[in-house]
């Protein structure tokens, strides 16, 4: 009988049939259906991917080599799957090579085979048979999906897509790399132990006082709806209310009651997951959670380097950052949603894990508002295609519901009942209005931040604006250390930075600290005095839970919102909310202490200055353009790119001593140049190519100026060059 190969040879020298890959596939592929109607469909999606492998062709290829790609494959199975009117199935195994097509590519590719124009195709399908021992009715399920509307199927076929690819590299990874394979972790996770670990944690806190009963009753009302069955739920806590773990009791037991597989945490900055991880580790166990973003790389905070350096558990972290098979997950906003909006297999592996978990969002208000809508209308398409929950967690909710002239969610469950109580009682701020709000200049703002004589924040909108008052302070004030945070500092640098402030104030040091606002969301500093420039309502919320955070002092830590003349803002939106706050709180400060003020206030701006749909993405979602989607979709406006700061430490210059010499760069080793990378505009690359050095590997590298207080330093022309 004649044996047809799916792979080349391993290092032993064996051959993968491909019937066996094909069946483990396809195995594989069915036990990633989250319910029991998908089963045969992603059955038959495993087995048919490689069914154009059977050519003579590719066998021949495969026996005598030839040119990678020169016969391609991936259309013979599409083309099946098309001709039986398994669209979602054609259009996965058409790109789980090169990546979902948009509809135009994936119908020509597959056209011929609908025309019965491919020759010896029903020869091709009776070896596939004979040689799989397949009945044909596996290939040919009889009951279609139904789904509620076009977007469901457009997330059925991700879903499809990355089922089927993470099984064929699996299978894959399993031929050539057998160790590796056998690396995997095989974890499932363990709701019980994980909530008698979180309620050791509980009772190990104090009980004593109003803010920690607060914290316990708040919890408690979460807990109590955890029984409810998956859909949207919100989480609107004060700050400093214990968020965290709060919704991590509800998602415990909300994943008990459901028969969820997982948990994801997702955060929109590094800072905050470098935190929140090590908090969850430190409570359930280095072992179950998975923390997974751009600069981190696993074992290297223990200084290992090369595979040979690293512990098993190490690498097994490494690899289920590939596809997420892990029990609970903490990542950025854009690893998650890029992922669900890619079309890259790469990238796509890990969505068919997100299915059958509950997923907890936190500083939802940071998601921006130009793509709020096609990213609401994704979530509820995974929601009910992928069985998911999903927790919306902020001290300032967005209004995310659905309302005239808004496409939001249908319905959103609270699990606080009265936020307005909590919010009434934990008030700790008192909020000024700088010469109401007149525009002030650097002068008479540095006149009344040394007045208040007291530890102070402050907070701008643009990187130029906090470099130059950083600057003009130097001389004022008898602060003890005076610290300067933006992105024009390295991760590494702005790390360091936030651990001298922390202990500064810890100590009672009287210090000074300015800042853009990169540091309202989760980097939980305690300042008695905060000055924050005039931003929009989130921003303006979320500086003030820096102030007086843990509530220590007595009466209430002062917050100064001012007006800077010729300050400047990020972007137009970012403009356009930051003058509706300003007239919110002309009218009325008092609003501003009021926990409903917000979702109002983000209505009004979406309606107001928000295209829904900006960038035409639920359109391209509806007309299964995928391509389009992934080109089209992004959480961060961008046109920048990373520099790589030689200067920064010794650390640094030994980084790129190790990697200058390098043919090709691995993505570890991008992982670890990223505590040092800056992201810089291209003007400000081109303007300064004396200082900047483009290496035989395609990144650059900065050997200009790097200030110890202030990051990479340029003209004062050029600061306002960088990404803010």
């Amino acid at each position: 009988m004649t044996e047809y190969f799916a792979h080349s040879e391993n290092d032993n020298n064996e051959k993968h049939l491909l019937s066996k890959h094909l069946h483990e596939t396809a195995q594989l592929a069915e036990s990633f259906a989250c319910k029991e109607n998908y089963k045969p469909i992603f059955k038959m999606t495993g087995l048919l991917h490689d069914f154009g492998k059977y050519q003579p062709a590719f066998q021949s290829y495969l026996i005598n080599g030839g040119r990678r790609g020169s016969v391609p494959h991936a259309s013979w199975g599409a083309g099946y799957a098309r001709i039986h009117k398994i669209l979602e199935a054609s259009i996965a195994i058409d790109g789980h090579h090169k990546g979902l097509p948009d509809n135009s590519a994936w119908k020509s590719d597959t056209e011929s085979y609908k025309r019965g124009e491919v020759s010896d195709f029903e020869g091709i399908v009776k070896c596939f048979l004979c040689d799989t021992r397949v009945n044909e009715a596996e290939i040919k399920p009889s009951e279609a999906i139904s789904f509620a509307e076009p977007f469901q199927r457009e997330i059925f076929t991700r879903y499809l897509f990355s089922a089927l690819t993470d099984s064929d590299w699996l299978s894959t990874e399993e031929h050539f790399e057998p160790e590796k394979s056998a690396m995997r972790p095989e974890r499932e996770l363990p709701i019980d132990l994980m909530i008698d670990k979180l309620e050791m944690e509980f009772l190990k806190k104090s009980k004593e006082g109003e803010i920690n009963q607060l914290r316990n009753m708040a919890r408690d009302q979460a807990v109590n709806k955890a029984s409810l069955s998956s859909g949207f739920y919100s989480l609107a806590l004060p700050t400093g209310m214990g968020k965290t773990l709060t919704s991590l009791a509800w998602a415990l037991r909300h994943a008990k009651q459901n028969g969820l597989k997982r948990i994801i945490i997702v955060l929109p900055y590094i800072n905050i997951i470098d935190q929140t991880a090590q908090d969850l580790k430190r409570i359930l166990g280095e072992e179950w959670v998975l923390e997974h973003h751009s600069s981190y790389n696993e074992g290297k905070k223990d200084g290992g380097d090369k595979k040979e350096d690293l512990t098993l558990e190490q690498i097994r972290k490494q690899l289920a950052c590939e596809n997420w098979d892990y029990p609970i997950i903490v990542t950025t906003t854009v690893q998650f949603f890029e992922s669900l909006f890619s079309n890259k297999p790469s990238k796509c592996r890990k969505v068919h894990n997100i299915a059958e978990s509950v997923v907890i969002f936190d500083e939802v208000q940071s998601l921006p508002k130009e793509v709020i809508v096609s990213t609401l209308q994704m979530l509820m398409d995974v929601q009910a295609v992928m069985r998911s929950s999903f927790l919306f967690c902020t001290a300032t909710q967005p209004a995310f519901e659905k309302r005239p002239r808004f496409d939001g969610i249908n319905s959103i469950c609270p699990l606080i009942a009265e936020p307005g109580v909590l919010y009434d009682k934990t008030r700790r701020v008192e909020y000024h209005l700088l010469e109401d709000l007149a525009p002030v200049d650097y002068g008479r703002l540095s006149e009344v931040v040394v007045e208040n004589d007291d530890s102070t924040l402050v907070i701008f909108n643009t990187k130029k604006a906090a470099l130059e008052f950083h600057n003009a302070m130097k001389a004022l004030g008898n602060w003890e250390h005076r610290y300067h945070l933006s992105t024009s500092m390295c991760p590494a640098h702005r790390k360091e930075v936030v651990k001298k402030i922390r202990a500064d104030l810890a100590e009672k040091k009287k210090i000074l600290a300015v800042s853009t606002q990169l540091i309202e969301a989760g980097v939980d500093f305690d300042f008695p005095v905060l000055f924050r420039a005039m931003a929009p309502l989130e921003a303006v919320i979320q500086a003030a839970g820096r102030c007086n955070r843990e509530g220590n002092l007595i009466g209430y830590g002062k917050v100064f919102l001012f007006k800077l003349q010729d300050g400047g803002m990020p972007d137009k939106t970012y403009a356009a909310c930051a003058g509706y706050a300003e007239e919110l709180i002309k009218a009325d400060i008092n609003q501003l202490y009021r926990h409903d003020v917000f979702e109002k206030y983000y209505a009004d701006v979406v309606d107001l200055y928000v295209e829904p749909d900006k960038y035409g993405i639920n359109n391209a979602r509806k007309e299964f353009n995928f391509e389009i989607v992934n080109d089209i979709y992004h959480i961060i406006k961008d046109g920048s790119e990373g520099i790589f700061i030689y200067n920064y430490n010794e650390e640094s210059r030994q980084l790129l001593h190790s990697l200058q010499y390098k043919e090709f760069l691995s993505r570890d080793d991008y992982r670890n140049m990223q505590p040092y990378t800056v992201q810089v505009y291209e003007n400000f690359i081109f303007r300064n190519r004396e200082d900047i050095k483009i290496m035989p590997q395609g990144f650059k590298v900065w050997y200009g100026n790097y200030d110890p207080a202030t990051g990479v330093s340029v003209a004062p022309m050029e600061a306002d060059n960088y990404v803010v």
